[in-house]
């Protein structure tokens, strides 16, 4: 057995050796725009991407395959003699569990596609992993609708292991790598507590998006009559700096787009209007006290 020191360092080194493997970097510049073409029109990549749901989608998907085919794999292991009720029930399972697997790859490759080069090299052993998986559990499916339900229990062994070790690299992908995660809101931990001064309220032009900072975070500032918004600068996706996009207008609202991938915000509440990002962009509280614009912690 190794102990845990051995496993964690050998782990280590093979998922660093993994995120620097430039020779998978030609399959994902290949790769890349012709998923960005296939994925049209904006609207399409904005649903997969989950801009309706507020956060992304692909998680959410991904937890039916994977729940399905371990299910199949508990009434597969269930000790005692095999009944045909429960052989077709975990052949209904296996099924369910393919089929949904292909619109949680969907959702998966179409955010894979705006990733950083290393993110973008892990993801790709993680899709090729799931795809295995996937591919095994349909030929457990297979043998069981012939009645072969030995070969399709231990199919359905190599595929839960397969599926496994996909998971394993996604939550790498998410919790370490930090792909597909806000990351404008981890700013909103460096402002202090209480009311903070952003900018003399007369110094501030009318639609128009300003640059400011509050306890040295980069925020955006923009006055729409009355109403001002103090919105985070990192774009929740990641990290493009918001005070250096451009305005636009999206079904009469004023809105921001990232220089880097082209998230879009509506500036008077920082609702994601167009993805990669499927978070919204944090805004701050404010108020104007003696003329002067604050803004406080949620």
């Amino acid at each position: 057995m190794l102990g845990s020191g051995v496993w964690a360092a050998m782990r280590t080194a093979l998922m660093n050796k993994l995120e620097r493997a430039s020779a998978l970097d030609p399959i994902g510049d290949r790769l890349q725009p012709r998923v960005w073409s296939l994925l049209r029109p904006q609207r399409v990549k904005d649903a997969l991407h989950g801009v309706w749901l507020g956060h992304p989608l692909h998680p959410a998907l991904v937890q039916i395959p994977m729940g399905a085919w371990f299910s199949s794999v508990v009434l597969d292991l269930m000790p005692g003699r095999r009944t045909r009720g429960q052989e077709r029930a975990a052949t209904i399972l296996v099924a369910v569990g393919t089929a949904s697997a292909l619109p949680a790859a969907l959702t998966g490759i179409n955010d894979w596609s705006w990733l950083w080069q290393e993110e973008r090299r892990v993801g790709l052993v993680h899709a090729a992993t799931n795809t295995l998986a996937v591919a095994v559990y349909a030929g457990s499916l297979a043998a069981r609708l012939r009645g072969r339900h030995g070969l399709g229990r231990t199919l359905g062994l190599v595929g839960l292991a397969a599926v496994s070790a996909g998971g394993y690299l996604g939550g790498h992908l998410v919790y370490k790598q930090t792909a597909q995660v806000n990351q404008g809101t981890p700013d909103m931990h460096r402002v202090e507590y209480g009311w903070r001064r952003v900018a003399e309220v007369d110094s501030l032009p009318e639609g128009q998006m300003l640059a400011r900072r509050v306890d040295n975070v980069p925020v955006v500032v923009y006055r729409d009559g009355s109403d001002i918004t103090v919105m985070l600068a990192r774009c929740a996706h990641q990290g493009g700096p918001l005070d250096q996009g451009k305005m636009i207008q999206v079904d009469g609202q004023a809105c921001v787009v990232c220089p880097w991938h082209g998230s879009t915000f509506q500036l008077k509440d920082g609702e994601v209007v167009h993805g990669p990002s499927s978070t919204d962009q944090q805004v701050l509280p404010t108020r104007i006290t003696n003329g002067v614009l604050e803004a406080a912690l949620p």
